[in-house]
């Protein structure tokens, strides 16, 4: 019985978790955003090449 209130108390493996919670979800928002990111540049460029084509014709 004692075993088990000393792990009842124990917070650090809590703590742990959460951090690493908080980790992912900011991996997944940054991962979202580079995404997002990424498919505007393509479009940038290809608007960029697609002008640069049409002006040396």
């Amino acid at each position: 019985m004692q075993k088990i209130r000393q792990m009842m108390k124990d917070t650090k493996g809590a703590t742990a978790i959460e951090y690493g919670l908080i980790a992912a979800l900011i991996a997944v928002a940054a991962i979202g955003a580079m995404s997002a990111l990424g498919t505007q540049l393509n479009k940038t460029f290809n608007n960029i090449s697609a002008g640069m084509k049409a002006g040396t014709g």
